[in-house]
């Protein structure tokens, strides 16, 4: 709670580079608010896309590794069974993002929510979720020589609900004020949740999904259509870096936010550069079948069955799709192992 007690101290001196992501982000907003009514259909197929890349890339970051072809079926069929302990928490971080999207514009985050996200998570994996931590925790990391240094001491579990409740009720009223952009305010919101540690284990992820959960409060929806997580995952030493860098001086009340906002704020405005790049591919002349071509021979794993190409583009028909794999075949880019559902496509590469 240390970035709001005192707002003018944190908040008065926001770096010019802030100003100008800020802006860039809401004109990024309101473009993607057009492709809403204009283009449904794609939006739905890049929303399919990202809710996969979102579970493999959150759960990666915690060094959880399912495979892209199992995590496709995983992210589809609830009722699958688990093979290891991965496939359990990669699947209680499809349940808990299924969640937050499922809530969509709901009101601002509470203490009961986080926790019920956290209990989401170990529902499969036997973990005890949705319960606040009975005994400190730390942040380490550990050097080249595979020794654990510590980086950061949370707060202690006897001040944890104090300092959680606290967050919450003074974000809430930050946000109400209208006095500070409301994603400068998530910035600080997430700074100072995983300041806090609120749970033994899980506050990364728990964080991630409160993130998503405020940017769809916020009508942010880019979170929806390209995966933040993926971008957190592909610069995670930049991301540990920018936190640790505005933790310092966190207990006393003279951290800055500011190398943490600039990361997320960088982030943010990458997936709006991305989404608008993703509408624009499709939407430049290119008919179905060549967009099924793209998703096979240049964007798609190299081993898939038809189910997943039909998740990963919703808006074509299943006539359109065996069209084009059997055209993929036939020109000796594709073959095929096995008959019927079951069957795996597997992609050839091209004779140089």
């Amino acid at each position: 709670m240390q970035s709001f007690i005192d707002l003018a101290r944190t908040y008065d001196s926001q770096p010019a580079r802030i100003g100008v992501l800020l802006q860039r982000i809401d004109v990024g907003r309101g473009r993607e608010e057009l492709y809403r009514d204009r283009a449904p259909q794609l939006l739905e197929s890049l929303a399919a896309n990202a809710r996969i890349e979102s579970i493999r890339a959150s759960s990666a970051i915690e060094g959880v590794d399912v495979a892209a072809e199992r995590a496709a079926r995983l992210a589809a069929s609830p009722e699958l069974r688990f093979r290891n302990r991965d496939e359990k928490e990669f699947a209680g971080y499809r349940d808990a993002i299924d969640y937050v999207v499922r809530l969509g514009a709901s009101d601002y985050p509470t203490v009961g929510l986080a926790l019920h996200l956290h209990r989401q998570l170990y529902r499969h994996s036997g973990g005890r979720g949705g319960y606040l931590k009975e005994e400190d925790n730390e942040i380490a990391e550990r050097d080249d020589r595979g020794r654990r240094r510590q980086v950061f001491s949370p707060v202690t579990h006897q001040q944890t609900p104090f300092h959680l409740q606290e967050l919450v009720t003074r974000y809430r009223d930050a946000g109400e004020a209208e006095s500070v952009h409301p994603l400068v305010l998530l910035a600080a919101f997430v700074l100072d949740y995983l300041a806090i540690h609120p749970t033994l284990d899980g506050n990364g992820r728990v964080a991630r999904l409160l993130t998503a959960h405020e940017l769809l409060r916020l009508d942010y929806a880019v979170v929806r259509y390209v995966s933040i997580e993926q971008r957190i995952y592909e610069t995670k030493n930049t991301y540990y870096a920018a936190l640790h860098e505005s933790q310092l001086g966190w207990h006393q009340g003279e951290h800055s936010i500011w190398p943490w906002t600039q990361y997320l704020l960088e982030v943010l405005s990458d997936a709006y550069d991305d989404f608008e790049a993703r509408v624009a591919s499709a939407g430049a002349g290119k008919s179905k079948q060549e967009r099924v071509r793209e998703r096979i021979i240049e964007a798609g794993p190299e081993r898939f069955k038809f189910r997943d190409l039909k998740l990963a583009l919703p808006d074509i028909s299943d006539a359109t799709l065996r069209l084009v794999l059997n055209e993929l075949r036939d020109e000796r880019l594709l073959r095929t192992e096995g008959r019927g559902a079951g069957a795996v496509w597997i992609r050839i590469a091209p004779e140089s």
